[in-house]
């Protein structure tokens, strides 16, 4: 019996096979295997393998973006928000994170789509919530704020390293747990304590 899968499973499998393999050794033949579709299919559907893995993307960041309803703390600051958000939507979807962190260590054309069409726009928009929580202290370039909000994710997305450092691989909701404990260390160097627990931010 032939199953057939769906649009979103196809892709679903697909982010996880880049994201373990990377794009380079993650052959459209071992692609089709490890989705369970012929290789052919894949060329014949998305045109090649940047197509299928442009369309991998798409999909796993339009599921980010659909998932960030969390930011339901209107007594917080907006960055404290966004930060909260951003870090439960990487402890549900590592995989995306850990592609675009494979992703940004080589220049390549894959890296230009990231960047120009997710990675600047989202950080650009987060610069106005970024520089109020900062206020005098607030000018701060695009690409150190990037680093700033997103380094402190590699506790949630580098799972096997921090299981040997002491972490524990419980589950989703200790995922969670993990997610808000490394966002509330971020946000106490972005707002001052009273400022992240509701009261607005000021500058030290």
């Amino acid at each position: 019996m032939t199953v057939r899968l769906g649009e979103d499973e196809i892709l679903r499998r697909g982010l996880d096979a880049f994201a373990e393999l990377g794009y380079d050794a993650a052959s459209v033949r071992e692609l089709g295997r490890r989705i369970g579709v012929n290789h052919n299919f894949l060329n014949d559907r998305y045109g090649s393998k940047l197509g299928f893995w442009r369309a991998v993307v798409d999909f796993a960041i339009g599921e980010l973006q659909a998932a960030e309803d969390e930011r339901d703390a209107p007594d917080e600051p907006a960055i404290a928000r966004r930060v909260r958000a951003l870090y439960r939507t990487a402890a549900r979807r590592p995989q995306l994170y850990r592609l675009i962190w494979d992703e940004a260590t080589r220049d390549s054309e894959r890296l230009d789509y990231l960047c120009d069409r997710y990675l600047r726009p989202a950080i650009e928009e987060s610069l106005p919530d970024a520089r109020a929580a900062l206020g005098e202290r607030g000018e701060i370039p695009v690409h150190l704020l990037y680093f700033v909000l997103t380094g402190a994710m590699s506790g949630i997305v580098q799972a096997p390293l921090a299981a040997r450092l002491g972490g524990d691989r419980a589950g989703d909701e200790r995922d969670v747990a993990v997610a808000d404990a490394l966002a509330g260390f971020v946000l106490s160097g972005l707002v001052e304590p009273g400022a992240a627990a509701g009261s607005a931010p000021t500058a030290r």
